[in-house]
């Protein structure tokens, strides 16, 4: 039998409500990722830097990176008739519709690229 070793954080009784404040806060807290590749193209390139905030809730047409069928990836968050796509900004790559369960991890409020002409903020 393989030797399993866990590592377990333990939490003294009189911490538990403060270490919960704490990861509830780091939870909503803004955070940065890198795009990979050219399905979000032209609007976001390979290398540009996305901000995303967990705590805004995905409105139409917001660029989200949210989890759904086993992946987390980048899409814009489309509702048409009631029904829910993710789009890829390169017509490359076809839209997906969401019939199953999904989460949203974030709305993306700020593109940052190698340049100052690439900074863009979305709301």
């Amino acid at each position: 039998m393989a030797n399993m070793n866990k590592t377990i954080s333990i939490v003294p009784a009189q911490n538990q409500q403060e270490h919960a404040e704490i990861n509830s806060c780091a939870e909503a807290e803004p955070y940065a990722l890198r795009v990979i590749g050219d399905s979000m193209a032209p609007e976001f390139l390979d290398g540009h830097i996305i901000i995303v905030d967990p705590a805004m809730a995905p409105a139409h047409g917001a660029y989200v990176v949210i989890d759904y069928q086993g992946e987390t990836t980048f899409r814009q968050f489309v509702v048409e008739n009631n029904r829910k796509y993710l789009k890829a900004v390169n017509d490359a790559y076809p839209a997906v519709e969401m019939v199953e369960k999904y989460s949203i991890r974030g709305v993306v409020v700020q593109r940052a690229g190698r340049r100052r002409k690439d900074h863009k903020h979305y709301y």
